[in-house]
C-alpha cells in the first residue's frame, strides 16, 4: 500500500510527541509512546508542545522530492509571500535553489518540490493538533479549565495552520479529530472552519498565559479578525479589532503597543515585545546536540560575497522597486502613493567594489535603512554596506541586502546561531505585530467608511517611524562599528503623518493604507497575499516585473495570470497519492495541470 504523505501525517505523528524525524511520515517510530499512556494531563501537554514546534516549518521538506530545506516552509513565508509579492528578488545567482524561480515568475508547476514541503508542513501541524485536541478530550483526570486551555490552544493552531493553507492554496482538504476517512475533497470552502476554531480559541483563551509564545485571547482575537478581513465581513473584523486594540496583552500581560523602535520587532533581546502579538519562538545554540530550534527558514538570507560576515547565502534581496516606495516628498514627508518610481532612489548598479559611490541624498522614510540594505549605509552594527563584495550577483538581484532576518555583530556569539551549515539566529519570526494589527483596523475602518478613524491608526504607525531615536545613525568609527553610533543620522530621513482630514474617501483611504502596509511590513512575507485578498495582484505585480526587468534578469520573462496566479497548484504528488477507486480525490486548482 503506497504512503499517502500528509495523510500519514495524520495518522502518525501522534507517536512522535512532536519529534521532528521524516521517517514517521512512513512508518512509526521504534520506542515511541503509544497513544493509551498519553491519556494523562501531561502527556496532552506534551502534545500540545509538539503542535506549537511545527510551526517553525521545519517538518515539512523531503529530499526525496527535491526538498528538504527549512527554507521551503518557512513560517515568514519570505518565497510565497515576499518574493513572489515583488518585496525581493530570489537573490543569490541564477539557477541557485531553481523552484523558487518559477514561483516569482508565476509559472511554477504543481510538480514543484517546494510546494509539496509546505502542504506537508502545514498538515503536520494539523495533526498534532487533532491529535492534542483528541487525546486531551480522553483524558478524565484534568480541571476542566486545564483542558479548555490546552484544547482552545490547540484550536487556534490548527486554524493558523489552515489559515496558511487557505491563502496559499484556497482548494484544500478539511480534517479534524474527528475525521475517520482521512481521503477527504478538496472541493469545500474552509473559512467557516477557520473562523469557528478561532472563535473558540477567542472566547476560551484567557487573557494571559503561565509561558512565553502561547497563544492568549487577544491573539485569537486578532487572528480571528484578520479572517474576517480575509472574508471581507468588515462590521465583524471592526468589532473584534476594537476589543483587541483597547483591550489586548501580550501572554505574559503587556498591553498591546507599538515598540518605541521600529528595529526593536527584529533584535533578539526585544523579541516578545508589547508590539508582538503572536510569534514563532526561535532561540539560538540552544540544544548543540539536537534540533536547531533558531529561525532557520531564513538561513539562506543573509549578504554573501567577498567580504560578507556570514557563510551564505545571499538570498532575498530587497527589490529595486520596493526601495523605491520609501522615497518621501522633501515638502511634506509622505511618501508618492502613485509615481515612487519617478523618484527613484539612487543605487549603486553596475559600480564596481572599490570605486566611488554617493548614497542617495534625497528625502527617504527612515524605515528603509532597518528593511534594505544599501551601499555607504550602516548595515546594523557590521559595518557600512559595500554594495558589490556583499551581493552575488546584481545584474541578477540587484544591489541591495535583508536586514530584518540578521542578527547583530556585537551579539553574534549569543544570538546568531551554529548548530546548522548555514546562519540561523534567534530573532523570532512575527506572524502577527500590533502595527500590522492597526493597519489591518485601519482597512476595515476605510471600508465602512470611518476614514478619520483610519487615518489615526495609519497616523500612529507613522509617529513612530517618525521618533528620530529610532533611526539609523552614523557611526562612532567606521572602523570599529560596534563601538557605537552618533546623533547623526545615515541618511536624510524625512517622514510626517498625514494631516487631520487627509483621507477624504474610500479610494484614496485604502491606497495610502495598501502603501503603508508595503513599508512597514515590507519583507516580512504578507505582501503577495495582500495583493491577492485586494484583488489587485495581476496590476501591480505585471508592472513590478516590468519596472524591475530594466535594471535585473531575474523577473524576465514573468507574468502574473488573473484567474490563476493567485493561488498556487495543489502537489502533484498528493493528487495521485489521494486516488480513490483509480481517480485522485483531490482537485487541481484552475489554470494548473
Amino acid at each position: 500500500m503506497k504512503a499517502k504523505r500528509y495523510f500519514s501525517v495524520l495518522l502518525l505523528s501522534v507517536f512522535a510527541l512532536g519529534a521532528c524525524k521524516k521517517t514517521f511520515l512512513d512508518k512509526p517510530i521504534n520506542g515511541a509512546l503509544e497513544p493509551q499512556f498519553l491519556q494523562t494531563e501531561a502527556g496532552a501537554q506534551e502534545l500540545l508542545v509538539g503542535a506549537y514546534a511545527a510551526l517553525d516549518g521545519q517538518q515539512g521538506g523531503d529530499a526525496a522530492i527535491g526538498g528538504g530545506g527549512s527554507w521551503e516552509a518557512s513560517p515568514d513565508n519570505w518565497i510565497y509571500g515576499g518574493v513572489a509579492g515583488g518585496d525581493a528578488s530570489k537573490g543569490s545567482i541564477a539557477g541557485d535553489q531553481q523552484p523558487i524561480e518559477p514561483i516569482m515568475k508565476y509559472n511554477p508547476d504543481a510538480s514543484n518540490g517546494f510546494f509539496d514541503s509546505k502542504w506537508r508542513a502545514d498538515y503536520e501541524g494539523i495533526s498534532r493538533t487533532n491529535n492534542t485536541i483528541g487525546i486531551t478530550n480522553k483524558v478524565a483526570t484534568i480541571a476542566a479549565a486545564t483542558k479548555t486551555n490546552i484544547i482552545a490552544q490547540a484550536r487556534f493552531l490548527r486554524a493558523h495552520y489552515y489559515f496558511d493553507l487557505k491563502k496559499m492554496f484556497n482548494n484544500v482538504p478539511y480534517l479534524d479529530e474527528a475525521t475517520t476517512d482521512i481521503n477527504q475533497p478538496n472541493t469545500t470552502d474552509i473559512w467557516p472552519k477557520i473562523e469557528a476554531d478561532f472563535l473558540y480559541a477567542y472566547n476560551n483563551l484567557p487573557n494571559t498565559q503561565a509561558n512565553v509564545g502561547r497563544a492568549n485571547k487577544w491573539a485569537a482575537g486578532a487572528y480571528l479578525a484578520k479572517t474576517y478581513l480575509y472574508e471581507h465581513k468588515y462590521t465583524e473584523a471592526k468589532a473584534v479589532f476594537d476589543a483587541v486594540i483597547a483591550q489586548g496583552v501580550t501572554a505574559l500581560g503587556l498591553k498591546y503597543a507599538l515598540n518605541e523602535k521600529f528595529n526593536d520587532n527584529f533584535r533578539t533581546v526585544t523579541n516578545n515585545s508589547a508590539e508582538s502579538v503572536f510569534a514563532v519562538q526561535a532561540a539560538a545554540n540552544s540544544d548543540p546536540n539536537g534540533p536547531s530550534n533558531a529561525n532557520d527558514g531564513d538561513m539562506l538570507n543573509f549578504p554573501y560575497g567577498n567580504s560578507s560576515p556570514f557563510s551564505c547565502c545571499g538570498f532575498y534581496q530587497p527589490s529595486i522597486e520596493l526601495a523605491n516606495h520609501f522615497r518621501t516628498n522633501p515638502a511634506t514627508g509622505l511618501p508618492y502613493l502613485d509615481d515612487y518610481n519617478s523618484h527613484a532612489l539612487t543605487t549603486d548598479m553596475g559600480v564596481a567594489a572599490g570605486d566611488d559611490f554617493t548614497p542617495d541624498d534625497g528625502t527617504i522614510d527612515p524605515r528603509l535603512d532597518w528593511t534594505v540594505g544599501r551601499r555607504g549605509i550602516p548595515y546594523l552594527d557590521w559595518g557600512i554596506h559595500p554594495g558589490t563584495d556583499w551581493v552575488r550577483d546584481q545584474q541578477y538581484g540587484g544591489p541591495y541586502s535583508p536586514i530584518k532576518n540578521v542578527y547583530g555583530q556585537a551579539e553574534q556569539s549569543e544570538n546568531g546561531d551554529n548548530t546548522s551549515w548555514a546562519p540561523g539566529s534567534g530573532i523570532n519570526v512575527n506572524l502577527i505585530r500590533y502595527a500590522d494589527v492597526l493597519l489591518m483596523a485601519a482597512e476595515v475602518e476605510a471600508q465602512l467608511g470611518n476614514f478619520n478613524k483610519a487615518e489615526s491608526y495609519v497616523n500612529m504607525v507613522r509617529s513612530r517611524a517618525a521618533n528620530t531615536s529610532g533611526w539609523v545613525h552614523n557611526y562612532k568609527d567606521n572602523d570599529n562599528p560596534t563601538a557605537g553610533f552618533t546623533n547623526t543620522p545615515a541618511a536624510n530621513y524625512k517622514v510626517s503623518v498625514y494631516p487631520a482630514g487627509a483621507f477624504t474617501g474610500k479610494d484614496f483611504a485604502l491606497k495610502a493604507i495598501y502603501f503603508e502596509r508595503k513599508i512597514e511590513l515590507a519583507m516580512e512575507g504578507h505582501r503577495f497575499f495582500d495583493l491577492v485578498r485586494w484583488g489587485i495582484a495581476d496590476t501591480e505585480l505585471n508592472a513590478y516585473m516590468a519596472y524591475e526587468s530594466k535594471f535585473t534578469n531575474d523577473v524576465k520573462g514573468g507574468k502574473f495570470l488573473k484567474g490563476k496566479s493567485e493561488y498556487y497548484p495543489i502537489p502533484l504528488i498528493e493528487i495521485d497519492l489521494s486516488a480513490k477507486g483509480g481517480s485522485p480525490v483531490l482537485k487541481q486548482n484552475p489554470g494548473y495541470h
